[in-house]
Order: C-alpha cells, then sequence, then structure tokens
C-alpha cells in the first residue's frame, strides 16, 4: 500500500504494528507519559511515570522533559504537573478529578439559577474553560471544555489576573489590548488599578466588554495556602438581568469557591506561564 494510502485509509494491521516503519516509538512513549500526567492532578515523579508506563527511566525523564520544554508540564519540586496546554491536545482534563468534582456543582448552581456557569484557569494571557454548565446560549462563539478566551477582557480572566503579583499581571497583558466592543479597556495602567480593585473586593463584573449583551461576575477559588488556582463565573444577558440581579448571584458563588477550595486537586492546580 502506498504511503498516501496508508495515510488516508490505514488497514488495522498498520494502526496496531508496533514493529511497522511508520511506528514512531518515541512519540509512543511521549504520549503514554503524557496520559499518565493528565491522570494524576497532583502531579507524578519520575520513577513513579517510569512505573506506570512501563518503560525505562532513561526514556520517561526525556518525555518528561521535553513536554516540560513545550509548555504541558510543569515541575513542581519533584512533581510534574500538567498544565492547561494539555487541552490543546483534546487530552482529558475534562475527566481529571477537579473537572469530575466541580461539573456536578456547577450543574446544580445552573438549575438553580437558570444561568450558565463556568471555571477557567489562567494560562500564559488566556484563560482556558476547564468545566462548564451551560443554561442558555448566550455567546457568540460556542465554549466548551479547553474553549480559550483572552484575560484581560473575561470577568474569570481578571479575578485570576488580580491573584498574581503586580509585576506578573502586567507580563500577561498584550502589547495592544483589542477592544471587543466599545466598552472594553484598552488602556493598560487603568486595566492594572482596576486589577487592584478586583483583588481588594474578591470578585469582579464584567459588562459587555467581551461581547455585546453579555453580562459576567466571577470569583476567585483559592487554594489552601491562598494562591488564587482557578476562577468560577455566572454569564447572564444584559437585556435579561441587570447589574443589581447579577450581583445578587455573587454569595452563591462564593460558596461554591468555598467548597472547591480545600480539595487536593485544587491545591495541584497552578497557572502555566
Amino acid at each position: 500500500m502506498a504511503r498516501q494510502d496508508f495515510i488516508q485509509n490505514p488497514s488495522q494491521d498498520q494502526l496496531q504494528g508496533a514493529d511497522g516503519p511508520d511506528f514512531v516509538a518515541a512519540l509512543a512513549r511521549g504520549l503514554d507519559v503524557l496520559q499518565v500526567c493528565a491522570d494524576q492532578p497532583d502531579g507524578i515523579t519520575l520513577a513513579e511515570a517510569a512505573r506506570r508506563t512501563g518503560h525505562t527511566r532513561a526514556s520517561v525523564r526525556r518525555s518528561l522533559l521535553t513536554l516540560a520544554s513545550r509548555g504541558y508540564l510543569i515541575l513542581d519540586g519533584r512533581n510534574f504537573v500538567a498544565t492547561p496546554k494539555i487541552l490543546s491536545l483534546g487530552v482529558g482534563l475534562s475527566r481529571m478529578p477537579l473537572s469530575r468534582l466541580a461539573q456536578p456543582l456547577l450543574d446544580r448552581l445552573s438549575r438553580a439559577h437558570g444561568e450558565s456557569f463556568s471555571m477557567a484557569m489562567l494560562d500564559g494571557r488566556d484563560i482556558v474553560y476547564v468545566a462548564r454548565s451551560e443554561a442558555r446560549r448566550i455567546l457568540a462563539v460556542d465554549l466548551s471544555v479547553g474553549s480559550r478566551l483572552p484575560a484581560y477582557c473575561t470577568s474569570m480572566g481578571r479575578v485570576l489576573l488580580a491573584g498574581l503579583p503586580d509585576a506578573d499581571r502586567a507580563a500577561r497583558l498584550p502589547a495592544s489590548l483589542e477592544a471587543r466592543t466599545d466598552r472594553t479597556i484598552t488602556d493598560a495602567s487603568r486595566l492594572l488599578d482596576l486589577l487592584r480593585q478586583v483583588e481588594r473586593d474578591g470578585y469582579c463584573i464584567l459588562d459587555q466588554e467581551l461581547e455585546v449583551g453579555l453580562r459576567s461576575l466571577a470569583v476567585p477559588v483559592r487554594r489552601t495556602d491562598g494562591r488564587v488556582a482557578i476562577a468560577l463565573n455566572v454569564s447572564t444577558q444584559a437585556g435579561r438581568v441587570d447589574l443589581a440581579a447579577l450581583q445578587r448571584l455573587l454569595p452563591a458563588l462564593q460558596a461554591a469557591a468555598d467548597d472547591l477550595g480545600p480539595l487536593p486537586a485544587v491545591a495541584a492546580m497552578a497557572s502555566a506561564p
């Protein structure tokens, strides 16, 4: 069979053949290592990764360091921890314990209040959705686990940025802040001032800065050491929910954040560079 035929319509034997000319052993080992890292939200050591995959410590070490250099893992002490970038490969962060634990909570909030609730992490200058319960379609873009939005003009992004030191906040902002609507804050100094206010308030309300007609309220979820790990938000339609009504959802969001904060899975979450 010609190579082009194999690419378009490989046989089952070729797909399963580990000894064929098209099989890349190093890639297979790397995928095995990535999978065990994705299954361990608290992180995994080199020795444990080698034990779980059955590969040699030397080959696993090369895979771990390569994945870390590409931003899919970070090294936390002796543990290699998966970052949100893993979602860009379609690897199941949605199946990791934090997302599994958070999804029923978001579903309950959505049923109780009739709005869409989401959870996200900071990854570089973006937020990455790690759980979502959608009551009704309110955004032009279809959001799901793994979706990315700019941090600077989202409510969850702002509470996550507000949880960083001042210097790190500035580093996470794009060189030019795009005006997504005529309400979007595009002055970096003004935005940094607002992030300090968000830090003091402990929440962020965004009024039609990401998309016309969209309002959202977000709160941080703090690890037991006080560090902001993830964010929760509720999204509403401006024509249906005014700002006062939106703010009345703050206690429900804060209670949910308090429930999530002590979980060991939250302790393993950290923002990627």
